[in-house]
């Protein structure tokens, strides 16, 4: 009888009958200050950065995260195929048709080249000439140079750009024979947007090459791949299609050439002619 009573007592004391009012506090205590310690933690993971950024390079995510539609995004994306640039606010909701409230939010931390900004006081001002906007926008006076005579130390000033990025310029500009736009430094490969858009700020296209016309009617597809923008293959789609229907009548019929690349059009029909 002695042995059951004792046991008893035992199961008793090891089931927490007589545990203190204290110990549960204290354990209730360690207890909240871990799932404190766990929430902060989750709290400092979910917090959004947001950094200035140029909003012409929004990816999908970038624009979810930002809290854009998918159209919106979409008609963004859109905008950029065609091969232009929003360069304010203002043209970044007329072109992606955000909400007030939404640009209000972001548009604090869009960044955007220095350039655009002097292309701005040249439209509200209706000044002409790219030089004279430049001039007008900066304290001391800047001496544009002709970008097809620019050394290779010359364009190394600017910066951003190293022996291998100017030579790589100087390469570009001697296969083009010489560069007939200044958007065709944008076709530099490696060349940053923003780099770019510096340079253009020093130099400019003032004496254009001669350039000897490729008639798309009648030249063969050795002759036409001869063109920087055109390879043999792609030469011999647009030969294709000319012998299988007649001939070209305007420069916007290579957009139904198989492969044609149509944001480069506009460079491509510089070296071009219908008769």
């Amino acid at each position: 009888m002695i042995l059951v009573i004792l046991q008893l007592l035992y199961l008793v004391i090891t089931m927490g009958v007589f545990q203190t009012p204290t110990t549960q506090l204290t354990t209730d205590a360690e207890l909240q200050r871990v799932i404190d310690s766990l929430k902060n933690q989750s709290l400092k993971k979910d917090t959004l950065h947001i950094y200035p950024f140029n909003p012409n390079y929004i990816t999908d995510y970038k624009g979810y995260v930002l809290g854009m539609s998918t159209s919106e995004i979409d008609r963004l994306i859109a905008f950029r195929q065609k091969d232009l640039y929003v360069n304010s606010a203002v043209e970044f909701q007329k072109v992606t048709q955000v909400s007030d409230s939404l640009l209000e939010l972001i548009s604090g931390y869009f960044k955007f080249p220095d350039w655009t900004k002097k292309s701005a006081v040249q439209s509200d001002t209706s000044i002409q000439g790219a030089n004279l906007a430049k001039k007008e926008s900066t304290e001391s006076t800047i001496v544009v140079q002709d970008l097809n005579t620019a050394t290779a130390l010359e364009l190394q000033k600017v910066k951003g750009v190293g022996e291998k990025l100017s030579a790589r310029i100087l390469k570009f500009r001697a296969s083009l024979g010489g560069f007939l736009v200044n958007e065709q430094l944008y076709d530099v490969y490696g060349l940053d947007v923003e780099v770019a858009n510096r340079l253009l700020t020093y130099f400019e296209v003032q004496h254009e090459p001669s350039v000897t016309l490729v008639n798309i009617n009648t030249a063969t597809a050795y002759e036409i791949s001869k063109i920087v923008y055109i390879k043999y293959g792609l030469a011999k789609n647009i030969v294709a299609y000319r012998d299988k229907n007649g001939g070209f009548v305007s420069f916007s019929d290579l957009l139904d050439v198989p492969e044609f690349p149509a944001k480069k059009i506009d460079r491509i029909k510089l070296y071009l002619t219908l008769d």
